[in-house]
């Protein structure tokens, strides 16, 4: 049970958070990524602290050899926090979903090399489906956009890292999920807060025009608490399973945004050799999953 709820937990968070996100920075063209990462790290710090006042959760206390510990984690945070919103805002949702599988070959790399563990044949011929799908909806991008490009790519390095050290920091550093949750944002806030100001994206974000607007206070306040589920779902998700089932799980969500995406946010531009090639990529998920889950 722990292993399947963990699962959709995490699913259901990711899938919500990147519509919330999308419609946030695209729908409502709000000016700055970068400043809804700050909201997003400083709900995380509030959750959580007030949390433990209630003793509804427990972590150990700041110490001297804390930001040791669980280093380079924080990191690791905050690049998959701020690159993953900048791709969200720069890429169409089916384009950024396609090229979100990339991930998928990172962390098999990486656990081959950090963890040890070796996947099938079948594994890494779904894996390769999965990026020929992208590469192939990547060659008529209409809608192209290098930024974009280079932004998701930074965060499925950052992606594929956050997954593998969680598993491994879970495993040597008596800090718990909840702990490392709390740390990474705690230690980020300040460089999050400086580059915020150092971009101009902090008067930027200041002065945007619809603040008055509830709905989007609602969703701008939704997608900061939704930065918090989604941490607290990914290290939930990868402390029962392993860190390629977080990333599968990702990219089986990736599939629903994909086609919902082609709706919302207005940026995506149809062709025949872009629709093949994310369809593609999409079977080559399902067929991951199917091997993966009939395995275990």
């Amino acid at each position: 049970f722990k292993k399947i709820g963990s699962a959709v937990f995490y699913g259901l968070s990711s899938f919500m958070i990147t519509v919330v996100n999308k419609t946030v920075l695209t729908s409502y063209a709000f000016p700055s990524f970068l400043f809804l990462s700050l909201g997003q790290l400083l709900a995380s710090i509030v959750v959580l602290y007030l949390g433990k006042k209630c003793r509804l959760v427990t972590f150990p206390d700041l110490a001297k050899d804390t930001f040791r510990k669980i280093f380079p984690l924080p990191l690791i945070f905050l690049g998959n926090m701020i690159f993953g919103l900048g791709g969200t805002q720069a890429l169409s949702l089916p384009m950024f979903a396609a090229l979100r599988r990339f991930s998928i070959l990172m962390t098999m790399l990486l656990e081959l090399r950090i963890l040890g563990i070796r996947p099938s044949k079948a594994v890494q011929i779904s894996v390769y489906a999965m990026i020929g799908g992208a590469l192939i909806a990547a060659s008529n991008d209409l809608s192209f956009n290098v930024e974009g490009y280079f932004y998701v790519m930074l965060t499925n390095a950052f992606t594929a890292s956050n997954g593998v050290f969680v598993k491994k920091k879970l495993e040597t550093v008596d800090m718990g999920k909840n702990g490392l949750m709390f740390y990474n944002s705690l230690f980020m806030l300040g460089p999050a807060l400086l580059v915020n100001w150092a971009t101009g994206d902090l008067e930027k974000a200041i002065n945007y025009k619809n603040w008055n607007d509830s709905l989007f206070l609602v969703q701008f306040l939704m997608s900061c608490v939704m930065g918090f589920i989604l941490s607290y779902s990914t290290i939930l998700c990868t402390q029962y399973n392993s860190a390629l089932t977080t990333t599968i799980v990702g990219c089986l969500k990736n599939i629903c945004v994909t086609y919902l995406g082609m709706f919302i946010g207005g940026d995506y531009i149809f062709s025949w050799v872009n629709c093949i090639g994310i369809n593609i990529s999409v079977f080559g998920s399902l067929l991951y999953t199917y091997v993966t889950f009939r395995r275990k």
